[in-house]
């Protein structure tokens, strides 16, 4: 469960014009953005201490502006 940044939070940064994004919109970028992170990551090792979920990775990168939802 993602604790921070609050789910509210990443809604509003996914929203454009004051308009917040659905929570279905939120999910579908949020895993999307994860498997990329997945991806690319693939084949490299990692030390076990410093392993940080994906998903934690794209929430963050959602509330820091990074990850925009642009609807098609």
């Amino acid at each position: 469960m993602i604790n921070s940044p609050s789910v509210d939070v990443l809604i509003e940064k996914l929203g454009t014009d004051g308009q917040p994004v659905s929570r279905y919109a939120l999910c579908v970028v949020a895993a999307k953005r994860a498997r990329q992170i997945i991806e690319a990551t693939q084949g490299t090792a990692t030390s076990s201490t410093d392993v940080i979920k994906e998903l934690a990775i794209a929430s963050r990168e959602i509330a820091a502006g990074k990850i925009k939802c642009v609807k098609d």
